[in-house]
């Protein structure tokens, strides 16, 4: 017998914010992390960025291999991993422990939201029943973002017992998808595509290695090396797919305006309002002088309001498709952008607050909508896929959108750092305006191909 939908949407919703909260507790005490564990500059940025290397490498493959060996078994091994990812954490001696621990909270990570995203389809194919889950799915993906942070400022003198609460989170969602979810499987023949696997997973771990270490600098030995593996790596990946018949990642899914839609909303969003927050608490706390705790409250505007905004998605007319509202999304975002783009050092809380609630807003349509899109976009026997790819976007634009504001604002002095923030932001917004308007043009055109189909 299948699962309630409503048990299913308890779990898929519950690992989500499991995942999201697990990659952003430690964004608000990267300070107290690092001194505790004696990290320099380059062990620093890998604490902030070891998690999503693991997320990213195995988004893909988690969700491949759930659709052809059951999305609850690798959902529940997801949990199990985080959990044993975050007892590493919670015990690390020095830096590189740690951020080995990080890379495997992130592992298993991957599996809950690849997995938890593609049981929700099969369980509410009606299109209200959907909108009203991927609502709550955005929600409780906004939900976990603005937790994280509060709860790892609350534990900053002590942030080592955060990792043990994780631990013990993790093994409960274990438990609760194992319960709550029945076993789903594509109906294929099962086959894992080791080759695929390895050189995705290689290629992107060179790839977001690079990223990080081009923080320091880009013309070392180590990074061209990175590269030069990141480039070769990626493109047997994708010459393996198209000869093999897509084990991994089917090609000709891309066909489908729809998912090309949301892989680039996904990237867009990632590399821009993503990376964004994720060093907001940074530069409030080095920049402004802001508390860990005061500087979590304030991104807190941003995430509870795209909670808020995730939950009201399902009232937005059915007849606006996923492309419109990715695309309205990331105009609201990008409005939201503008007054952050003009801090100093004697901004307070209040001069940030109205722009990040708009930006919140939008994130929280752009959320929703994705969480729909990853999963319609593809036949019901990809939803694994489906959610891998977009997942993958989602995060592979967060590091490089990262990289990219830690370039531009890590300074010494407090004025240089907000200087180099605002010139971030302004990126953050050109880059949320192109994305808006690629996704409009993709909208665009496959109406146009849609009515010329039903004319001819």
């Amino acid at each position: 017998m299948a699962s309630r939908p409503g048990a299913v949407l308890v779990a898929s919703g519950g690992a989500t914010l499991l995942a999201l909260f697990v990659f952003t507790a430690p964004l608000s005490i990267v300070p107290a992390v690092a001194g505790g564990l004696g990290a320099g500059a380059v062990a620093t940025s890998w604490i902030l960025s070891s998690m999503s290397l693991g997320l990213a490498v195995a988004l893909l493959p988690a969700g491949a291999i759930g659709d052809d060996f059951g999305r609850r078994r690798v959902f529940v091994a997801g949990a199990v991993v985080t959990a044993a990812g975050s007892v590493l954490c919670s015990v690390a001696p020095g830096p590189l422990t740690f951020i080995a621990g990080r890379v495997v909270e992130g592992l298993g990570g991957a599996a809950l939201v690849a997995c938890g995203l593609a049981v929700l389809g099969p369980a509410f194919p009606g299109a209200a029943g959907r909108a009203r889950a991927m609502g709550l799915w955005g929600a409780c993906l906004g939900a976990g973002i603005a937790i994280g942070p509060l709860a790892g400022a609350a534990l900053d003198d002590d942030w080592r017992v955060l990792y043990v609460v994780i631990a013990g989170l993790s093994l409960g969602v274990a438990v609760l998808g194992r319960v709550l979810l029945e076993e789903s499987v594509s109906g294929r023949a099962r086959t894992v595509d080791l080759p695929g696997a390895l050189l995705l997973g290689g290629g992107l771990a060179a790839l977001l290695a690079a990223l990080t270490e081009g923080r320091q600098g880009w013309t070392s030995p180590l990074e061209l090396a990175l590269i030069a593996a990141a480039v070769v790596l990626l493109a047997a990946f994708f010459a393996h797919q198209n000869s093999s018949g897509g084990g991994m990642l089917d090609l000709t899914l891309f066909r489908r305006p729809a998912l090309v839609s949301a892989t680039t909303g996904a990237f867009v969003a990632g590399a821009g309002v993503t990376a964004l927050m994720a060093f907001l608490c940074t530069m409030l706390e080095n920049g402004l002088a802001f508390s860990p705790l005061t500087a979590a409250s304030v991104v807190l505007a941003w995430s509870a309001t795209s909670v808020v905004s995730a939950l009201l998605t399902r009232h937005l007319p059915a007849a606006l498709s996923g492309g419109a509202r990715m695309s309205a999304g990331l105009l609201v975002v990008a409005a939201g952008l503008v007054p952050l783009a003009f801090v100093t050092p004697g901004s307070g809380p209040a001069s940030l607050l109205p722009g990040l609630v708009v930006a919140g807003l939008g994130t929280g349509v752009v959320n929703a909508s994705l969480g729909r899109e990853a999963v319609a976009s593809v036949p019901p026997e990809r939803a694994g896929m489906g959610s891998g790819i977009n997942n993958t976007s989602r995060y592979v634009g967060a590091a490089i959108g990262v990289t990219v504001v830690s370039v531009l604002a890590v300074h010494g002095s407090p004025a240089a750092l907000t200087a180099g923030w605002d010139t971030a932001v302004l990126v953050g917004i050109v880059v949320s305006l192109v994305g808006a308007a690629a996704i409009a043009t993709l909208t665009a055109r496959a109406k146009r191909a849609a009515a010329a189909a039903m004319a001819a």
